[in-house]
């Protein structure tokens, strides 16, 4: 699930713009592996996604220039992925120059993004983990040193999560 869970105000701008993205993603799916819509359509601020893993996540109302929170409920074990559940990718970072020198501007969120470009950078993200900006420290260092494990305990926590 993801949004902003700090104010239920919509802004007029980000209603519009969520229904157009919202349109424009039934309209047009990105593949048949994420879906994802309002939870309710009387609140456009608060959407959810189904996102299946590749083979082998509330808006803020000055959305769209700021960018939402993604969170995976329940939480999965990955490098970029806090405990909580937080996702921790570049696209999600407010826009601007980054204070620690990691990330240039244009890897941040701009108005330009959307729905569809975070959820591919999401796919994109789990199928292939960026180590160096972990979310989740010790997930880091078992995918960097033993990533057999760290396949072997995805595997068994998604295993978990369907009940099977």
């Amino acid at each position: 699930m993801f949004g902003n869970n700090n104010s239920r105000s919509q802004s007029s701008t980000a209603t519009r713009r969520l229904m157009k993205e919202y349109r424009d993603l039934t309209a047009d799916p990105l593949q048949d592996t994420i879906t994802a819509g309002p939870i309710s359509e009387d609140n456009m601020l608060e959407w959810e996604a189904l996102i299946q893993g590749p083979e082998g996540t509330p808006y803020p109302s000055d959305y769209p220039l700021n960018p939402f929170t993604m969170t995976f409920d329940p939480p999965l074990l990955h490098p970029n992925i806090y405990p909580n559940g937080l996702v921790c990718i570049s696209i999600l970072h407010p826009p601007g120059d980054d204070p620690m020198q990691y990330e240039s501007a244009s890897e941040r969120w701009s108005p330009v993004q959307g729905v569809r470009s975070v959820l591919l950078s999401v796919l994109s993200m789990l199928a292939e983990p960026n180590i160096e900006s972990g979310a989740d420290i010790e997930c880091c260092k078992l995918y960097r040193d033993n990533k057999p494990e760290f396949e072997r305990r995805v595997r068994e926590q998604v295993k978990n999560l369907l009940g099977i």
